[in-house]
């Protein structure tokens, strides 16, 4: 058997509303396929995990993933559960001025070789992540505005909702987990 295939991919883009708004809007996984092509649909089950419907046609399908990682204004970090093991990625924001945001996206994906790999794999390219990032870009500049926000805290899955406070560790404030 062949070994596994890994690409990863890393894109980022500055858009011109605060470092919350972009942050708060990005936690509204219901309004991504707004603004995103090969997003089809997403179901928020928990506030730690999602069920996307991404692709079309005979590239359509539907994957489980949990985020692993989440820090109001700063991160939302994931990784695909069951055949998506191999799929992790994360967003980080980082404010450049009161208005304009800095927005990476690191994507990593590890095929699994199979003879239905090619309709297993989610196409990970530089062009396409950027111009999912371009069409977020015009979709929050567009609007000025998040439609909602979830500020809670998620460290190694498990989730500290808004109103609890994770416990502090003794590292930069870090919570435990």
């Amino acid at each position: 058997m062949r070994a596994a295939a890994a690409q990863s991919v890393e894109e980022a883009i500055e858009v011109a509303v605060p470092v919350h708004t972009a942050y708060n809007q990005w936690t509204q996984f219901k309004t991504f396929p707004r603004f995103m092509r090969w997003v089809r649909g997403v179901e928020q089950l928990r506030p730690n995990l999602t069920r996307w419907e991404i692709g079309s046609g005979w590239a359509a399908r539907t994957y489980m993933a949990e985020v692993v990682e989440q820090r109001p204004d700063e991160l939302i970090a994931w990784q695909g559960l069951g055949r998506w093991t191999g799929h992790r990625g994360e967003v980080a924001f980082r404010a450049l001025a009161p208005n304009r945001t800095e927005i990476v996206v690191r994507l990593r994906s590890v095929a699994r070789p199979t003879r239905r790999h090619l309709l297993h794999r989610t196409p990970l390219t530089p062009r396409l992540i950027r111009s999912e990032l371009g069409r977020f870009k015009q979709f929050i500049e567009g609007v000025g505005q998040e439609s909602g926000a979830w500020r809670g805290v998620i460290r190694k899955g498990q989730v500290w909702p808004q109103e609890e406070k994770p416990p502090r560790s003794r590292v930069a404030g870090w919570p435990v987990g």
